[in-house]
């Protein structure tokens, strides 16, 4: 009898772009990280984080001194560096993505650039496209930062068609949005092994 292939552990570092408490993209990190515990395809291989961008300064380089960052700013860095990959939730904002999701991706980008190499998956929601121009223009800005984005397949979720996707509270309760959820994951899961060279 063949033993059972165990697959590495990939850990996922979760960003919202919004910071509100009851954003549908909160509720879509939450879904991933439930079906990520759940599912029997994901549970054994994959480690989601949530990551708080909202203790981050406003990106000022005089706040960084002798080659340190502020203590927020050091914290969210350690945690990209230790990931293997990155799911982000970007709402779209006027075309292009969040500002504090922007201030973020910038700190972590200072020299040494802590998003190297990894790879990095998408989910969105949001009126008639679903949020997909910040989704194009993030996949921009992971060009300059060596970021890998996952092709397909791709999360675009309108969040006010029929039937409901999301709870008061934010929670994605759609099942066929889950299971869109969980193809990612899936992708991403394979995508990061893949550029690890497992």
């Amino acid at each position: 009898m063949e033993a059972a292939v165990t697959k590495p552990l990939i850990k996922v570092a979760a960003l919202c772009g919004s910071l509100r408490k009851g954003s549908y993209h909160r509720g879509l990190l939450r879904a991933a990280i439930e079906l990520s515990k759940e599912e029997s395809t994901l549970k054994e291989g994959l480690e989601i984080e949530y990551i708080d961008i909202s203790p981050l300064p406003f990106l000022n380089t005089d706040l960084e001194v002798n080659g340190t960052f502020p203590a927020a700013v050091e914290a969210f860095r350690k945690k990209i560096l230790e990931a293997d990959s990155v799911l982000f939730a970007s709402p779209e904002y006027n075309y292009s993505v969040t500002g504090p999701l922007k201030n973020a991706i910038d700190w972590a980008s200072r020299p040494p650039n802590v998003w190297t190499d990894k790879s990095a998956a998408i989910v969105s929601a949001g009126g008639s496209f679903g949020g997909g121009r910040a989704q194009y223009h993030l996949r921009q800005i992971g060009v300059y930062l060596d970021l890998h984005f996952l092709n397909k397949p791709e999360f675009f979720l309108n969040a006010f068609q029929p039937p409901a996707k999301f709870d008061s509270d934010g929670n994605l309760i759609d099942p066929a949005s889950k299971e869109g959820l969980k193809a990612v994951l899936l992708a991403l899961q394979a995508f990061t092994l893949r550029l690890k060279g497992n």
